[in-house]
């Protein structure tokens, strides 16, 4: 009798660990960079995917470097989080072809506008927009033009968080502008817009927090310098292990100021560089004497770069366990 309730749960305790042992081992955050060129870090480089343990894939800031929606490496994308409205974020134009030009100045001249890269990007592929401030609006005008479902531009503020899948986004503030250019309005009043040399304001630009379903929270900065926000909400409220973290200087935080934002206010286990505005890396090794170098070397915690499509893994904690 004993050997058989031994063999008895021998066998169910197996069959539990085989249908749980996919979900437990795999249950890692996937994140992969779509620059301009294969295995680099380049000058336009921003959009990332991340992929939830349960197969929910976020586009973050397509910007140029996506190949407009027909990209190959786009796959299936269910959510688009835009931080602002600059062209290099939401997309004025976009790559001619993957490794079209030069990593420092890659053949972004297809035009995107008035749709954008993001909008056209959404109808191909059926996927939510998820903004905060007034941005919501501006996507629906433009989805519902071109035939698509307004509705599919949602709106998630401040203090608020939205659910898609087993993922929640969060809004937080960044510090930086977002207005809207008139050619991308197009129309009488995008005309008016830019013989006046004003933009339309969308509303304040928004970095993000995203909490995946393994307990991963990963801070997305958009373009921002430093905040407060960045120690109180993200480090203290969130809890973010990861962070993606813009380097450019001039028009964002520089190697020196991210550095702090890392090691004083967010203090993540992991940082991707991102937004360096500069050919960063040549045959995928790191050129010294860069914007990037010195943020790597000016920062405590581990350092990855978003070399174009690397597929990184991170775990709840937000190491890098694969892809590294």
């Amino acid at each position: 009798m004993k050997l058989t309730i031994s063999f008895s749960f021998r066998v169910v305790f197996g069959t539990l660990l085989l249908l749980v042992a996919p979900s437990v081992f795999a249950a890692n955050v996937k994140i992969t960079p779509l620059g301009s060129h294969d295995g680099e870090f380049c000058v336009f480089d921003r959009a990332l995917i991340l992929e939830d343990p349960d197969g929910t894939r976020i586009l973050y800031d397509a910007g140029r470097t996506v190949a407009g929606a027909s990209d190959a490496r786009l796959g299936k994308i269910d959510v688009i989080l835009v931080s602002h409205m600059h062209g290099d974020h939401v997309g004025n134009s976009h790559l001619k072809a993957v490794n079209a030009g030069t990593c420092a100045k890659p053949d972004t001249s297809v035009p995107a506008l008035p749709n954008t890269n993001t909008v056209n990007i959404a109808l191909e592929k059926n996927s939510v927009i998820v903004t905060g401030s007034e941005m919501p609006k501006f996507f629906a005008a433009k989805l519902k033009k071109l035939g698509g479902n307004a509705s599919h531009s949602q709106l998630v503020r401040f203090g608020g968080s939205k659910q898609i899948g087993s993922v929640s986004l969060t809004t937080v503030p960044a510090v930086h502008s977002n207005g809207i250019a008139g050619a991308m309005m197009g129309g009488e009043l995008g005309h008016m817009l830019d013989a006046a040399g004003l933009t339309a304001y969308a509303g304040p630009p928004t970095g993000y927090v995203v909490t995946f379903s393994n307990g991963l929270v990963v801070y997305l900065s958009g373009d921002t310098g430093i905040t407060a926000e960045q120690e109180t909400v993200v480090r203290q409220y969130y809890g973010a292990r990861l962070a993606v973290m813009n380097i450019g200087d001039t028009y964002t935080t520089g190697p020196k100021e991210a550095a702090y934002v890392i090691n004083k206010l967010i203090k993540p286990a992991s940082v991707i560089a991102s937004h360096a505005n500069e050919a960063a890396t040549k045959n995928g090794e790191l050129i010294s004497g860069t914007r990037t170098d010195r943020f790597i070397k000016a920062t405590k915690a581990a350092v990855y770069l978003p070399l174009s499509g690397r597929t990184m893994e991170f775990n709840k904690a937000g190491k890098c366990v694969s892809g590294c």
